[in-house]
């Protein structure tokens, strides 16, 4: 089996057993070299946020991967689990929909390659004679 599909079956199996809510996996190969693939999960408070954190490490650490880095369990508002292909954000309703990462890291850059240049208005504060 590949390794990260395993990886991220380990953290379905746990958010499903957690009953995390709003589940979301964002493909960020492409914009991205931080990670292959983005979940984010909600959780009801700091409580079941914690829990459902905690659940994924155990899981994931059970069947053999480690975490690059952790952040933000003792608050347990915004908890982010770095596996190195995969993040993990799992969040309070209101925090999630105050940061809204989904919309954040569907987007897209803006192809400068079609954009004539000459056309468009310097930058405030910028001089056209350099």
């Amino acid at each position: 089996m590949n390794e990260v599909y395993q990886l991220i079956t380990e953290i379905n199996d746990a958010l499903d057993e957690m009953k995390a809510v709003d589940i979301v996996e964002i493909n960020i190969q492409e914009i991205s070299s931080i990670a292959d693939l983005m979940i984010v999960a909600s959780g009801n408070s700091n409580r079941h946020v914690k829990a459902i954190a905690e659940t994924i490490l155990e899981k994931t650490k059970k069947a053999g991967f480690t975490t690059v880095g952790v952040e933000g369990m003792p608050e347990a508002e915004w908890i982010l689990l770095d596996f190195g292909d995969a993040i993990v954000h799992v969040m309070q309703p209101k925090t999630r929909s105050f940061y809204d990462l989904e919309k954040l890291w569907s987007a897209r850059p803006i192809d400068n390659k079609t954009n004539d240049t000459e056309d468009q208005a310097p930058l405030s504060g910028s001089t056209s004679s350099e």
